[in-house]
């Protein structure tokens, strides 16, 4: 099914009496409705589209026409979200500015409509995250999907940590060597791989600088901890590269990072974590992180044990004291592949950036 998001495209394709099978998506009808009154449409969905009475019962029989709800969200968003989009209204200089960004407003409704779940609410949201599905696939479908590669850890990583910095400086490498860097788009070890991306193309002198800028405040709970990050985008405009992150309402306490150039910002946190491992066919790099990191590193054990996605991508653990010792996942993983309870497996554990980046070269070429 031929999909519209663009009314100069959707006039071209109209030059025909007889249109079947189209989604158009989030459009001002009217500008073109003398044009669509003369042409007959069969099968056709048409997805929070403005359109006067007129052209609404032109287009009722045989045609689904669905209408934007009553929420603080467009229900049919029809391209990913940005830094534009959802910190509209920001004022680096005035940190409660954020309170009327569309992110909050969209976030203090999320937390209301959980207290007395109605079923327009979810119908809105479920809508909403299938449209943010489609314009996510819509958008990887031009990377190599052995270059997209996730990171993921924990959201508590202070800027001002070693960790932190190491990070930036993989997820850099990593873009300028091609790959499209992912992550849950958060704070911690997600905003760290998305500042990485964001200073690619820079000397690494720019880059730690911009860490010393975020280290004024270095947790996401500090109240400069979004106005620094806009003082860093000012420092350093304009990102040659992209990186995609893809936060969630549902941990809306946490920020989405501005460093993603790219965002799909989800309601339900389950399809927007199967989805973010799911995309990651060029692997996934595990960070220390807690309960959340641990839950994502079976969670794409199973993935690549099934070979859900049609093979396994490499498994990488960065840091190998916290990931035997702290955390010991990795030698219970290591065993059971080699006593044949887990197959398919690409596993590596590592302390430099250099070694997990011959390791992914190695898996992507």
């Amino acid at each position: 099914m031929k999909q519209f998001e663009s009314i100069t495209e959707l006039k071209r394709f109209l030059t025909v009496p007889y249109v079947e099978e189209i989604a158009v998506q989030s459009l001002r009808l009217t500008e073109i409705e003398p044009l669509m009154l003369n042409i007959r449409f069969s099968r056709c969905l048409f997805l929070g589209c403005s359109m006067s009475d007129d052209l609404l019962h032109h287009l009722l029989p045989g045609n689904f026409i669905f209408p934007l709800l009553d929420v603080p969200f467009n229900t049919y968003p029809s391209r990913l979200y940005d830094t534009d989009s959802l910190y509209a209204g920001f004022n680096r200089h005035k940190p409660k500015t954020y309170l009327k960004t569309p992110d909050k407003v969209v976030y203090d409704y999320y937390r209301e409509s959980r207290k007395n779940l109605s079923i327009k609410d979810t119908l809105a949201q479920r809508l909403h995250d299938h449209s943010i599905t489609d314009s996510l696939h819509e958008y990887i479908a031009s990377f190599d999907e052995r270059k997209l590669v996730a990171i993921m850890g924990g959201h508590g990583i202070l800027r001002t940590e070693h960790i932190y910095r190491q990070v930036v400086l993989l997820s850099k490498s990593l873009t300028e060597q091609g790959y499209l860097m992912l992550s849950g788009g958060g704070p911690g070890a997600m905003e760290a791989t998305h500042l990485g991306a964001w200073m690619a193309g820079r000397g690494d002198n720019e880059c730690l600088r911009a860490v010393g800028i975020l280290s004024a405040a270095p947790r996401y709970s500090d109240e400069g901890w979004l106005s620094s990050a806009f003082e860093v985008m000012e420092r350093f405009p304009d990102p040659p590269f992209d990186s995609l992150g893809i936060p969630t309402w549902h941990y809306g306490h946490e920020l989405p990072t501005p460093f993603a150039t790219k965002i799909a910002k989800y309601f339900e946190n389950s399809i927007r974590e199967e989805g973010l491992l799911a995309i990651a066919k060029g692997g996934v790099v595990f960070t220390p992180g807690s309960a959340g990191t641990l839950q994502e590193v079976f969670q794409d054990l199973a993935q690549n044990h099934y070979e859900s996605y049609g093979y396994a991508s490499p498994m990488i653990f960065l840091d190998k004291h916290f990931w035997t010792t702290e955390r010991p996942v990795y030698p219970v993983i290591g065993e059971m592949a080699e006593r044949g309870d887990l197959h398919h497996l690409n596993l590596g554990l590592y302390d430099n950036n250099e070694e997990v980046i011959a390791h992914l070269k190695k898996f992507s070429e």
